[in-house]
This record gives C-alpha cells, sequence and structure tokens, in this order.
C-alpha cells in the first residue's frame, strides 16, 4: 500500500468515525424521555448568534468558548440543519437527588436545607395564609398544563385593603430546573411574615409596599420527575415550550417563538394586565449576575443608569456577604443583557416595555439544582439584596394626578421630557397614584390625560434613596390637536409590506398612543403602548410573520385616533 493511499485510507476512516458520532449523539432517548436536551456548541465569529437565539433555548455563555443551550425535539432539528458541531451533555435537573420534604410546619423555625414535595409546597403556601391572615394572602393566579397550581403569597400590612402603595413582584423558576430561587423565595414569605414588627426594614417594606412573591412559575418542569421530588426536573413546560421565550416581543411579535402562549404564560400576562407592578424581578440559574433591559435590542433602556446604579447595589451587597469567587460573572456581577446573548419573548422585556415595569432577570447560582445543603448559604449570600431591591420600589417620584376642577383621580400619562423612550414612561393607576423609579438628577416631567390640558413641571429633582413627591392638577380642554390633524400626521409605508412596515410621524409634540393591528375579522393580533415624538425615527413593526392579506391599524390618543388599511404580501 503506497503512503498516499495509507493516508488517504486514515482520514477516510477519520471522517466516517466522524460523522457517525455526530449522528449517534442524536439523543432520541433523551428526547423522547424528557423532551428536551442540554449540549454545548463553541461560540466562534462565525455564529450567528441572533438566528441561534431564535433556533434553540441558549442558556448561558459565560466565556468565549462555548455556549450552552436546550432543543425540544423540532428545536434541534432545526439547530443541525446549521451544521454546527455540538455536544450533548448531562441534563442539569438530573444531576443530584436531593432531600425532599413532605410536611413542613411554617410556625416553627425551619432550617430550609430541603426541597419541598409538590403537596408539601401547596400546604406551606396555604399554612402562611392561616398562621397571618392579617398580611398575608395565597393567590392562585392560574394552572399550568398539568392542571398544578401557580401561586402568590400577597404581603402587606393591610393585605385585604388597596392603598396607595407600589406595587412589587418576585418570581421564581420559570425554567423549571433552576430551583434555588425557588426554595429562596419560599423562605423570604417566611422571613416577611415572621419578622414583621420586630425588624424595623422589614415592617417598613411592608407598611408602604404590596408584595406579590411567586415561588414557582413552572411546577410542571420543576417537578416532571413526579410531585414527590425536584431530580429530573426540566427546563421546558410540560408542553415543551420554554417559557422564557413564550412572551410577546417588542421587536418580534406576539409569538416570537412559533408557539400559542401557555397556560403559565397567560396567566401571568392576566396578572400584570390586572395589577401594575412598579419594580419586579424574575430569578434563573446557570449564573451568577443581575441581568438588566434589553435582552430582545441593543438599545439602552431609557434608564440605564438607574438599572447600573441598582444592579451595583444587588450585586455589591451580595459581595459583602458571600465569599469571594461568587456571584461575579461578567461585569462584576451585573451586565446588560443584550450585551450578553440576545433573546426574544422574554419575561423580562415583556414587562417592561409593555407593561411599564421595571423587571430584572437574576442568575442567581451557577448550579441550577443545588444540594438541599447549600441553600441556606445562599440564602445568607443573597437575602440582604431581595429586601434592598423592594426597597428600591418606594423612591424615586411618586404622588396623585386630580381633575382641577372635581379633585377625581385621573389616569394620567407621567413621561420624562428627552428622556423616556421605547414605553419607558408610566401611567397613574385609576386612583390617580403613580410611582416612578429614576437615577438622581433633575428632570422637566410632563403629565398628560386624555380630555384634559397636559401640564409640564420643570427642575424636579430626584436624589437616591430618598422619595420625592409631586401632586399635579390637570384642567379640562385639549393641546390644541383635532381629529382631522391626526389623520395627517401619520403614514404608514411601505404598503403593502412584506417583512416590515414604518409609522412615521410628522407632527411637532410628544404624542402618548396605544397602538393596535386586527384582522380582517377584528381579532386584535398585537398592541402596545408607545411615545411618538418630533424628529422620532420610523416605528418598524414586524409583518413577516403575518399571513398574506388585509389587515387594520388603529392608533388611539386620548380620544383621537388614527386608522389605516395595511396590505401583507
Amino acid at each position: 500500500m503506497s503512503k498516499h493511499l495509507g493516508f488517504l485510507l486514515v482520514f477516510l476512516l477519520l471522517t466516517i468515525y466522524g460523522i457517525s458520532q455526530k449522528v449517534s449523539q442524536y439523543p432520541a432517548d433523551e428526547l423522547t424521555r424528557r423532551g428536551e436536551v442540554y449540549f454545548r456548541f463553541e461560540n466562534t465569529s462565525q455564529i450567528d448568534r441572533e438566528k441561534i437565539s431564535k433556533t434553540i433555548s441558549v442558556d448561558h455563555a459565560t466565556n468565549r468558548e462555548w455556549v450552552y443551550a436546550y432543543a425540544n425535539n423540532k428545536e434541534l432539528d432545526e439547530f443541525l440543519k446549521l451544521n454546527i458541531s455540538y455536544e450533548i451533555l448531562p441534563h442539569p435537573g438530573s444531576l443530584i437527588n436531593p432531600l425532599m420534604k413532605d410536611h413542613l410546619n411554617p410556625s416553627g423555625n425551619l432550617e430550609w436545607d430541603f426541597y419541598p414535595t409538590y403537596e408539601a409546597y401547596m400546604e406551606l403556601m396555604f399554612q402562611f395564609e392561616q398562621l397571618y391572615p392579617g398580611i398575608c394572602k395565597t393567590v392562585s393566579i392560574g394552572n399550568t398544563v398539568q392542571s398544578r397550581q401557580l401561586l402568590c403569597a400577597k404581603i402587606s400590612a393591610n393585605v385585604n385593603t388597596t392603598e396607595a402603595e407600589p406595587r412589587f413582584l418576585y418570581t421564581s423558576s420559570m425554567h423549571g430546573d433552576e430551583t434555588t430561587g425557588y426554595v429562596l423565595m419560599l423562605r423570604l414569605i417566611d422571613y416577611l411574615l415572621k419578622n414583621y414588627g420586630n425588624d424595623q426594614l422589614v415592617t417598613d417594606l411592608l407598611n408602604n409596599t404590596e408584595i406579590w412573591i411567586n415561588p414557582l412559575a413552572n411546577p410542571d418542569g420543576t417537578y416532571a420527575g413526579g410531585n414527590g421530588s425536584v431530580c429530573c426536573a426540566t427546563r421546558y413546560n410540560a408542553n415543551n415550550i420554554d417559557l422564557n421565550r413564550n412572551y410577546p416581543d417588542p421587536q418580534d411579535g406576539q409569538h416570537p417563538d412559533g408557539n400559542v402562549w401557555q397556560p403559565e404564560t397567560e396567566a401571568f400576562m392576566a396578572l400584570a394586565d390586572s395589577l401594575s407592578f412598579v419594580m419586579s424581578a424574575n430569578f434563573h440559574g446557570g449564573a451568577e449576575v443581575f441581568n438588566y433591559p434589553w435582552d430582545t435590542w441593543p438599545q439602552l433602556h431609557a434608564d440605564d443608569n438607574w438599572w447600573q446604579y441598582v444592579g451595583r447595589e444587588w450585586a455589591d451587597t451580595v459581595h459583602f456577604y458571600s465569599p469571594a469567587g461568587y456571584f461575579d460573572d461578567l461585569n462584576d456581577g451585573i451586565t446588560n443583557g443584550y450585551a450578553w446573548y440576545t433573546l426574544a419573548g422574554g419575561r423580562q422585556d415583556f414587562m417592561n416595555y409593555f407593561h411599564q415595569c421595571r423587571e430584572v432577570t437574576v442568575e442567581i447560582s451557577t448550579v441550577k439544582l443545588l444540594p438541599e445543603s447549600e441553600l441556606p448559604a445562599f440564602w445568607n449570600y443573597n437575602f440582604h439584596s431581595f429586601l434592598n431591591y423592594i426597597d428600591q420600589s418606594r423612591y424615586g417620584l411618586k404622588g396623585i394626578v386630580t381633575d382641577s376642577a372635581s379633585g377625581n383621580p385621573l389616569q394620567a400619562d407621567i413621561e420624562i421630557l428627552n428622556h423616556d423612550n421605547n414605553n419607558s414612561w408610566i401611567t397613574a393607576e385609576n386612583s390617580g397614584h403613580y410611582f416612578r423609579v429614576l437615577y438622581e438628577g433633575s428632570y422637566d416631567i410632563k403629565f398628560s390625560a386624555p380630555g384634559h390640558k397636559s401640564k409640564t413641571i420643570e427642575m424636579v429633582n430626584i436624589i437616591n434613596r430618598q422619595s420625592s413627591h409631586l401632586n399635579v392638577q390637570l384642567a379640562e380642554g385639549s393641546d390644541g390637536i383635532t381629529n382631522a390633524d391626526i389623520q395627517t400626521l401619520f403614514t404608514l409605508s411601505p404598503n403593502p409590506a412584506k417583512d416590515f412596515i414604518h409609522l412615521n410621524y410628522l407632527g411637532n409634540q410628544s404624542i402618548k398612543c396605544e397602538i393596535e393591528l386586527s384582522d380582517v375579522k377584528g381579532k386584535i393580533i398585537n398592541s402596545w403602548l408607545q411615545i411618538v415624538e418630533p424628529d422620532f425615527s420610523p416605528i418598524k413593526i414586524n409583518t413577516r410573520n403575518l399571513k398574506s392579506g388585509y389587515y387594520f391599524f388603529r392608533l388611539t390618543s386620548g380620544g383621537l385616533y388614527y386608522t389605516n388599511k395595511i396590505i401583507v404580501m
């Protein structure tokens, strides 16, 4: 055999072996049994990260070498078409079989060095209400695919009375195999209830804030192996859908993952519709970092300086109470979401853009399923930051907007001039009360309500960790724009549209509006709030996922409206 022929045969054998290795590692059994796989691939410059993030569920990329991800059967098939080499990894939800407890007594001193069974979790949540009926109420906001309950503890000094105070939300484990936050949120409920009236900060929080805590947002995933254990937990829900890709997205529309909204998604969307949350945090695992908006696009949030301030406070406080090396990923524990990796359909961007809430994603432990013995230590590392972040919802600008003649409350819009963008402005509640977190500085604040003349208060000073009170009265009238005027101020182009259509504004003053896109039967496909301003860049509306046909566009501002027909090719 010639030297060249021998080399050729070796090359062919190695090539065939490499191909067989890649084919053989297709995890058919894993997909059948669990519905999802965990894998990694090299993070090279040739990878289109936006395309990748829309194909599979990227978990994290904490260094420049590897990207870690999950995929269901359909997603993995799409990923394989990209011809990227990958390596199947042991699933994080099956690495340990932790200690579980079936019966808990919150009236005693729990050590919290365990995971509860599903039945114990349910019992515990309702025991909180029974033991502390004046300050705690257990609320079911809906059911999962497999009919498990989605529970929240509502905690406040006068829990059965709606008061003029900011509303706050903590939620955890929408990825079912990321369970550290699950137990820590149960412990936080217990801590707040037991320390009310004894600890000054806790007492102040309950006296001045309405706190909602949902410890487990994906119980079907967490208990995928059965109600008796969190071992064999899955990231996805029972339909093998990633819930943190299943929300409406500011850039990619109502169904960026191509799936219908899941029961869990609809339950949280309904909660956000019914209650105005000022701030929120969503706990995950797989890294240790405070991930602030945006995730879907590169432009910075209007309150980016505030986000960096509260993120730095969170991380620095954790560093003070934890050993070296904990919570120091990326920029020493904080990151802008898009700068880390982009995703569409996330809960964080949904809450910030569509509900004017300030929600953050906190990756709380690199190990997703912690050994139960480590849970108390992670509580000690983090609970001061839990309290401080709730406390931030009480600061910034607050007040009430009323009609100057009747004194009735107004559901007014509050805009920070030369500052707000991408729906960062807020709307007062039905009671007229508003709460706007802001980084320290001097701001011009514009107040407007339908049927009333807008009013701008200049040079309002904000100091970090202090509250500035500003009550405003608006007189009946208008700012001079008529319905005939508004028809000439907006255009849509190109029309017919293919992938995108642009909303162009020709006016010379800011307008706050609600935008709806509906089909010919009147079914609303997409709706959102928007501020349009003079010299504002055209607003790009994604039509790529719409079927060819006719659609109706409606823009409403106060009692004024603009409508047009859109043709999608």
